[in-house]
């Protein structure tokens, strides 16, 4: 009496296939379960067997022995729930197991046999898909999620005793039943466009062309100035002059959420770019994820979009260095005893903080910062840091007569969004099939091949990387933000012009560090 029924294990963002093995033989009566199982999965023993016999089905007196297979691969959540349980059911020949042979489980039970919310369906049934299983029998309230993926049956269940039913029914009445179909261009194009306008930021000419310039070539983007300028307007109001989500991205950032167990029934997928604005109390683990049982952190959950550090020089300085490697490396890799996670972390990092612990600086009176108390606000803000970030901006306090002019005056993020598609554009056919698709992360080597100067350019660059003292991220971050100021402008060669503003965020950023 042996029966093997298809679950998964995520390791990642991504889910690994996990023979659920069930064996009831006779011997001393007993339930082992084996295979590396985490915590959650060893309750499942207790779980499974209080339902069963909740909905009619003792235990039989004999030795059962669950095995999740790879044995080496750690195990945790509470999807298996589930699948152990069709397993016991099919060795105890209550379910045939020939109708079993396509399907794949994934589900966690209450005491009464419900099935309950779980994480991680849509990676899973992704995997369901890639095996070539035909059905995927998830949770109800997992079913749209599911659906999500084109290509396979999945079909939500709201307790056990409907999925025994199902399963007992003559092949006839299993083919009839269809689970959701989800149009998913449709769904794409319905996404509301309700973001805050950039029409309402008030003045900041700088900073908004600053913001302009980072949202087209995916660069990182640093604002300092006084509270009350607008710095957390701006921020909040990047995602909205950002080029929607193609379905492949779309899908991409919803496996990450799914796997924190963030989409519901009414949210199967991330429609709109990710904008995540962790406390300064943020711990280093909230932003790049781990844990005993690892999840994605706040930069994962950024993946496309928008990671805001508001007031940075209050975070910690462990949480803040640890930014470092997956600026460069766009993921993350927690590493464990027993397993490596990688999470993508591909995201646009902006970062807002004043010019003093009191915020009123240069202005002598208001502000009564002492130098050592200056230097020791920024000194969370490392070097490395700071070199890392694309563009800089000094904001201004906002005057009154620009605070009380008409709204209607200033650009819209529409406008602003359709100057961007265009620069957009033109990286997209710059870069074809290869895996960059930005100017803010062009290898050296794509640097030296698309930033092409102007011979006044030339001169110019020259001449400031001496004047500035420049390391080579210095000097390819010019290039970088040079090279998207001259997409803006439909210009295939970077001129004078365009190498001089980028130059100009760049210089304010030496002053500063």
């Amino acid at each position: 009496m042996y029966s093997v029924i298809l679950s998964c294990a995520m390791q990642g963002v991504l889910a690994c296939p996990v023979n659920v093995e069930v064996d009831v033989s006779s011997g001393l009566p007993g339930f082992e379960m084996v295979g590396m199982p985490g915590g959650e999965v060893k309750e499942a023993k207790e779980r499974t067997r209080v339902a069963l016999k909740n909905i009619g089905f003792s235990m039989p007196p004999k030795k059962i022995t669950v095995n999740l297979s790879p044995a080496n691969l750690r195990k945790n959540g509470t999807s298996f729930d589930l699948p152990i349980a069709i397993g016991i059911l099919a060795s105890m020949e209550v379910i045939p197991k020939e109708v079993l042979e396509d399907m794949f489980f994934m589900g966690e039970l209450s005491l009464n046999g419900e099935l309950k919310f779980i994480s991680g369906v849509l990676p899973g049934t992704v995997m369901a898909k890639q095996m070539g299983r035909k059905t995927c029998i998830v949770p109800k309230c997992n079913e749209m999620e599911g659906a999500s993926v084109a290509g396979i049956r999945v079909l939500g269940f709201e307790s056990l005793p409907q999925i025994i039913e199902f399963l007992l029914s003559d092949e006839k009445e299993r083919k009839k039943r269809k689970g959701p179909k989800i149009d998913l261009k449709k769904v794409m194009q319905s996404a509301s466009d309700d973001e805050e306008d950039f029409a309402e930021v008030h003045g900041q000419g700088t900073a908004k062309r600053a913001a302009e310039i980072a949202a087209a070539g995916f660069h990182h983007f640093m604002m300092v100035g006084p509270p009350g300028g607008g710095k957390t307007m701006i921020a909040k109001r990047i995602p909205s002059i950002l080029p929607p989500l193609t379905l492949k991205e779309s899908l991409e950032v919803s496996q990450i959420y799914s796997i924190n167990g963030m989409l519901s029934a009414e949210h199967p997928l991330v429609l709109k770019r990710p904008f995540c604005a962790p406390h300064h109390t943020a711990t280093e683990q909230a932003l790049i994820g781990g844990g005993s049982n690892p999840k994605p952190g706040q930069i994962s959950l950024a993946h496309r979009g928008v990671l805001f550090l508001d007031e940075a020089p209050h975070f910690s300085k462990s949480a803040l260095e640890s930014l470092r490697q997956p600026m460069e490396e766009k993921k993350i890799e927690i590493s464990r005893a027993y397993a490596t996670y990688s999470y993508p972390a591909d995201f646009m990092l902006v970062i807002a903080a004043n010019p003093c612990p009191c915020g009123y600086f240069p202005d002598r009176n208001k502000c009564r910062c002492t130098d050592g108390e200056i230097k020791r606000y920024f000194a969370k803000l490392s070097g490395p840091i700071m070199d890392r970030m694309d563009l800089y901006v000094a904001t201004s306090a906002v005057k009154l007569n620009e605070l009380s002019s008409d709204a209607s005056k200033e650009e819209s993020s529409e406008s602003i969004r359709r100057r961007i598609a265009v620069a957009r554009d033109m990286q997209r056919e710059r870069f074809g099939r290869t895996k960059n698709s930005f100017n803010g992360n062009m290898s050296a080597r794509e640097i030296e091949k698309y930033c092409i100067l102007e011979p006044q350019a030339k001169v110019l660059m020259e001449k400031v990387y001496e004047k500035l003292r420049l390391g080579a991220r210095g000097y390819h971050k010019i290039l970088k933000v040079a090279r998207t100021i001259a997409d803006l402008e439909k210009q295939e060669v970077i001129g004078a012009k365009h190498l001089m503003e980028a130059i100009g965020y760049r210089f304010r950023q030496s002053e500063q560090g």
